[in-house]
């Protein structure tokens, strides 16, 4: 698993990239949660969802958001992080022209930046959203939502309030021509503590069911 370092709107942004198993694999993008709290590309639940489309055959990437670790730049209210996503999505690209589907994955805030990036980026045919703020940042954008995918959260997240992931969730599956799919983890917090691996059983599930 190979460091790299990829230019930025900032300079440049650090991350860790898994090369395909075959030349056309597809591609997964990985995103961290808030920088301001501690957040980067090796937070135990990004290095769970990195390693579960790896083990795949994806060529995937995970990478640091401006001023975290040895990426240059400073925080900037998701603005600039939505940049810099879309930055990494690029460079992953580059190195894989022929992929023939992208996934964008993220936890806490890189879920919600995850989720602009879809609807930024039409070649995203997946996403996997984990614990995403919705009663800290406004969701309304998803209108409609342009890709299927999973949301997962826990019971006992004291950060984002289960009550606003659910009603994102039911908001979300009124819309026709996508599914979204929901796993709900009792128990589980926000970081998913002593509940990671059954968290990550149920990313891997949906995996294999959409993936076949």
């Amino acid at each position: 698993m190979p460091d790299v370092i990829f230019n930025g709107p900032e300079g440049r942004l650090e991350g860790r990239y898994q090369p395909g198993k075959t030349p056309n694999a597809p591609v997964a993008l990985i995103l961290h949660p808030h920088p301001q709290f501690g957040g980067t590309m090796n937070n135990k639940v990004v290095y769970h969802l990195f390693h579960a489309f790896a083990q795949r055959g994806f060529a995937t990437l995970r990478f640091n958001f401006r001023g975290v670790g040895r990426s240059q730049g400073e925080f900037d209210n998701g603005i600039g992080e939505l940049s810099d996503a879309a930055a990494a999505l690029d460079w992953l690209q580059t190195f894989n022209t022929d992929a023939p589907a992208t996934w964008v994955a993220g936890f806490s805030f890189g879920a919600w930046i995850s989720m602009q990036l879809l609807m930024r980026r039409p070649e995203i045919q997946g996403f996997i959203s984990v614990a995403p703020p919705a009663d800290k940042y406004d969701f309304t954008f998803l209108a409609p939502c342009p890709s299927s995918g999973l949301m997962v959260q826990g019971t006992a997240d004291d950060i984002v309030a289960p009550a606003s992931v659910q009603k994102l969730i039911e908001k979300l599956k009124q819309q026709k021509a996508i599914t979204i799919d929901q796993s709900i983890i009792e128990g589980g917090d926000h970081f998913f503590e002593g509940k990671l691996e059954e968290m990550i059983g149920e990313v891997n599930a949906y995996l294999d069911k959409r993936l076949g």
